[in-house]
């Protein structure tokens, strides 16, 4: 990995600038929550410093919590956000069906700007990694038989994840990252209920394709408006599936009778 030029190897080398670039690269999701940093000796080559420096740079960082050492198993992101995964509101949020429209609409928000931003910003590397994803989502959908629901959703949260981190916006990429066990569970429900019936599994493979070309071709409102396009026709599709269900309990119930 070679990073991007900055003061450092300009000759400022001190331990808060190489703390201040390390940050700026976790900031950017270079390294992300939870990742081993490379070795001191890779990291001195890469950033140009001695290693007192780097070390005293990791120091500092420690002392801010960004990131945790442990001896002789190296140094590693520290987890940034709070864990709430136990938390009332988690659990309120995934006990309650109406919430997963509610995440449909934030994932609009979310991802229908980071699309646009993906393919103005959007670097080859980036564009080579949002292909990778795409890639690895549609070969599973085709090849797998049958296919894992929670396997196809964590490829498919992948890829649009890809597509957030391509925005270069740190504060949106780590957003959606704090999300990441809520969104998850929209992404499953809409694999769950909708991906065996052919028709919506045609409709999302199709707006995944147009999605992807969009990004990686850099066009912006397209890529928006796709974006947008295939998560209310999500929601559109589950609030259809629910009626029907609806209709149907209510068929029962009036074949089976009150007597």
């Amino acid at each position: 990995m070679a990073f991007p030029s900055d003061d450092l190897r300009g000759g400022m080398r001190t331990p808060e600038s190489v703390a201040a670039r390390l940050e700026k690269l976790i900031l950017d999701g270079v390294f992300r929550p939870g990742q081993l940093l490379p070795s001191e000796r890779r990291l001195c080559d890469k950033l140009g410093v001695s290693r007192a420096s780097l070390r005293e740079g990791f120091r500092i960082l420690r002392s801010k919590g960004i990131i945790e050492t442990r001896h002789g198993h190296g140094s590693t992101v520290a987890h940034l956000l709070p864990a709430q995964d136990q938390s009332p509101l988690m659990h309120l949020f995934r006990s309650h069906p109406r919430t997963l429209y509610d995440l449909l609409e934030v994932r609009a928000l979310l991802e229908g700007e980071s699309a646009r931003l993906a393919a103005s910003r959007g670097t080859p590397a980036d564009r080579v990694l949002i292909s990778r994803r795409y890639r690895e989502m549609a070969d599973y959908a085709e090849a797998a038989d049958p296919i894992d629901v929670e396997q196809l959703a964590r490829l498919d949260h992948a890829f649009h994840l890809a597509i957030c981190q391509a925005s270069h916006n740190p504060v949106l990429v780590h957003t959606l990252q704090s999300l990441t066990d809520l969104l998850l569970s929209s992404v499953f429900a809409s694999v769950k209920h909708l991906y065996h019936r052919p028709g919506p599994r045609e409709m999302i493979n199709r707006q995944h394709a147009r999605l992807h070309r969009a990004v990686v071709q850099g066009k912006p409102e397209l890529a928006r408006r796709v974006a947008l396009e295939h998560l209310s026709s999500i929601g559109d599709n589950l609030r259809e599936i629910e009626a029907e269900n609806e209709r149907l309990e209510r068929s029962a119930m009036r074949l089976e009778g009150w007597e």
